[in-house]
């Protein structure tokens, strides 16, 4: 039974504008949109009026509309905020595209609703504000009219002067994907850098997918597997010509690894930096950076029609790593292998074997081909030297196959040992009247005794499966494929199966604290014997196999179609209900739901706080971290958490000039960590503590991480962990250790 909405009590726009019930976009100003709603009814009656919009900054056309404001008003007009109402008419005229896009984003929403009958439309009347981004300097009417610049609708608002700062703003944006795309779209809107001092770095090490086009409007089926960076500002530069030679793209991550790329001279060069990622590893390390040169970062993400928004300022804000979200739980391995209850579950299986029939056998076959030693090395240190060394035999001698009929009779056996002897041999070690010690039955709950398939030729899942497998089994051998379905039923019709015998004594694994479950294809197996029936690499120089790189959206090559089928398949033995091409892909590829209109507001918040970046606003409640989520429709604003005084974490750094040594630190009894490294400790073992104090700390740190500092490092960021005489910890700044 649908839901009837009423809208607005089913009012016509003629009452509910005398009557308005409105959508709070902010609580802390409450009092807001009783003001702007007679404000914007204002501007309407000024312009019908007067025949133009109040002009920027114009005291007696502000003065008008304010009349208006209280008349249309009528008892309530006391209570309207008077200085809402005259900024209101001195932006009339004004047009700012981060305004745009958290209105267009929230509007396109609504439309959609409209269309689909999916999520909760909005009932109400919507006002939206941003006054705390206006510049403390109050620009003059002077510096605020038209100046015949694609920038005069921003003018209007910020005048001319707040202008040449946007323009002369140095920005990295971290990333150029959905939110990235969008960012750089406002940012050339705005003129961001677009001044003689101006630059936007912007860096991103992927490529264009087709998947990306539905929501990364900056890319065209043309730019199809070209850099995202590149593309982006490439985009952008046609919308803005003014950014011509000010955005500089990149293709390299960030990291450890590239620091000889973003060092320092690159982030002192630098006003602040935009995160557009989509992983915690990289907003931490870049929150790290941040910290540590002493530069804002503006945070934000989505999902699906859920959006955040975090500022971070030096000194008066704390960092993004000051709080975190829980870490996603993840599926016991216990679960995925022997007891799945969701689609999501033999989702993640059947990507799992992808990589072990595709993938890592393969690279150990090429490994044993062009590594000296691999076998003796793989028997002394591997802990699966049996299963890695008969996988070996078994793609290279044993099951080596020469003509892509033999890549289906292998699949056709593929298909038996994992969907009807894996679980035959299951329900032999746990039948399905097996009970706990407790005496209860071990198949209940969540647990779900499986079923064997019968292979069925005419099921086009089988079928498909035997297919998927086949080519990407004859890719790794440089075997043409096919997918002419009357081949493969005549040879997988003619495919002898060997009958199943369950062995004895299977440890099966059941709870995620019980040893992992090792594979069971080595057991029996003598490793040095089948090491010696290896072919040796000298007879097989130049020969390698083609490991498969997982692409999921190459429609083609079999990819997708093998995890879908192989996954279905499971899910058919665990009475499970099954999932269609699309929703697999999803899964599988860990593509994180992003619609446009959640992306566009989104986008449209961080810029508008940009704007207070810019400004090096000091007030902390000048600042908002923002949450939204339009398919309520709830919009939730709230002052970023103050840096706390005890911390360290804006402290000055304790800058160690030149190549002290351990004992000449300021604080020698405390422990000394570099990353993950503890380089000394006032507990370090007396013989390795005499070794270590005399050391510089270069020294050290090469001597404990074994290897040498990279020769573009400049500076060593060392932390200290101490405690006071009562033994309570003290909290230390980092000491940067320059080199």
């Amino acid at each position: 039974m649908p839901k009837i909405i009423e809208f607005i009590g089913q009012k016509s726009l003629r009452e509910s504008l005398k009557s308005p019930e409105y959508f709070m976009t902010d609580f802390a100003k409450f009092d807001r949109p009783a003001t702007l709603h007679a404000g914007f009814q204002a501007i309407s009656a000024f312009k019908e009026k007067h025949g133009h919009l109040p002009k920027p900054r114009n005291p007696a056309d502000a003065e008008a509309v304010l009349a208006l404001a209280k008349e249309i008003a009528g008892s309530d007009a006391e209570d309207l905020n008077v200085k809402v109402i005259q900024e209101l008419a001195y932006q009339a005229t004004g047009d700012l595209s981060p305004v745009n896009a958290v209105i267009g984003g929230f509007i396109a929403q609504e439309a959609l609703k409209a269309v689909s009958a999916k999520f909760h439309p909005m009932v109400q009347h919507l006002y939206f504000d941003s006054l705390e981004s206006l510049p403390a300097e109050t620009p003059s009417e002077q510096d605020a009219a038209p100046q015949q610049s694609r920038y005069d609708g921003q003018i209007a608002v910020f005048g001319s002067a707040f202008q040449k700062k946007i323009a002369d703003h140095r920005q990295f944006l971290v990333g150029s994907g959905a939110i990235g795309c969008e960012m750089l779209k406002n940012w050339s809107l705005m003129g961001l850098a677009s001044g003689p001092k101006g630059v936007i770095h912007v860096t991103d090490l992927d490529t264009i997918e087709k998947s990306n086009l539905n929501r990364q409007f900056l890319f065209r089926a043309k730019d199809l597997g070209k850099f995202k960076s590149e593309q982006a500002a490439a985009a952008v530069i046609d919308m803005n010509p003014d950014l011509a030679n000010k955005i500089v793209s990149h293709q390299d991550a960030v990291g450890p690894d590239t620091e000889n790329i973003y060092g320092d001279e690159f982030f002192e060069s630098l006003d602040g930096v935009t995160n557009a990622l989509d992983n915690i590893k990289a907003r931490l390390y870049m929150d790290q950076r941040c910290v540590f040169f002493q530069k804002p970062l503006l945070e934000s993400g989505t999902l699906g029609t859920k959006g955040n928004t975090q500022v971070v300022v030096p000194h008066l804000t704390e960092s993004y790593s000051s709080s975190q979200d829980p870490p996603e739980k993840e599926t016991p391995s216990c679960t995925v292998k022997n007891f799945p209850n969701q689609i999501q579950h033999t989702i993640e299986w059947a990507r799992q074997q992808f990589d072990s029939l595709f993938v890592k056998p393969v690279q150990s076959v090429n490994s044993y081909l062009s590594e000296p030693n691999f076998i003796e090395s793989t028997l002394k240190y591997g802990g699966q030297s049996n299963e890695q060394i008969k996988q070996i035999h078994d793609y290279l001698v044993a099951n080596k196959p020469l003509s892509f009929e033999e890549c289906i009779v292998w699949a056709r056996l593929q298909f038996e040992e994992n969907y009807v002897n894996a679980i035959k041999q299951l329900l032999y070690s746990l039948p399905k009247d097996a009970v706990t010690s407790t005496g209860q039955p071990f198949w209940s709950g969540p647990k779900r005794a499986p079923d064997p398939l019968t292979f069925d030729l005419n099921d086009a899942t089988h079928l498909d499966y035997i297919i998927a497998a086949a080519n990407l089994h004859a890719y790794n051998y440089g075997l043409k494929g096919s997918t002419d379905p009357a081949l493969f039923k005549r040879v997988a019709d003619g495919v002898k199966v060997p009958e199943f015998v369950p062995r004895s004594g299977v440890k099966i694994q059941i709870n995620e604290t019980d040893a992992p479950q090792e594979g069971t294809g080595a057991d029996g197996v003598d490793a040095d014997d089948l090491s010696k029936q290896l072919p040796s690499p000298s007879s097989l120089a130049g020969y390698r196999l083609n490991p498969v790189e997982f692409e999921k959206d190459d429609d083609t090559n079999h990819h997708i179609d093998f995890i879908t089928t192989a996954s279905n398949l499971r899910a058919l033995n665990y009475s499970i209900q099954t999932a269609s091409r699309h929703q697999t892909k999803q899964i599988a590829g860990k593509i994180i739901p992003a619609i446009a209109t959640t992306t566009s507001l989104v986008t449209g918040l961080v810029c508008l706080e940009l704007y207070k970046i810019i400004d090096k606003k000091e007030k902390i409640e000048d600042y908002k971290n923002g949450f939204v989520n339009l398919a309520l429709p709830f919009f939730g604003f709230s002052e970023p958490i103050a840096a706390q005084k005890n911390k360290a974490i804006w402290r000055d750094h304790m800058d160690s000039m030149g190549p002290l040594r351990v004992q000449e630190q300021p604080n020698p009894q405390g422990t000394y960590f570099l990353g993950v490294s503890m380089l000394w400790s006032s507990f370090t073992p007396p013989k390795k503590s005499q070794e270590r104090l005399p050391m510089k700390m270069s020294e050290l740190v090469e001597h404990v991480s074994k290897k040498p500092i990279p020769p573009w490092t400049k500076n060593l960021i060392v932390e200290v962990i101490a405690s006071d005489e009562e033994g309570e910890d003290v909290e230390i700044p980092f000491i940067v250790v320059k080199i």
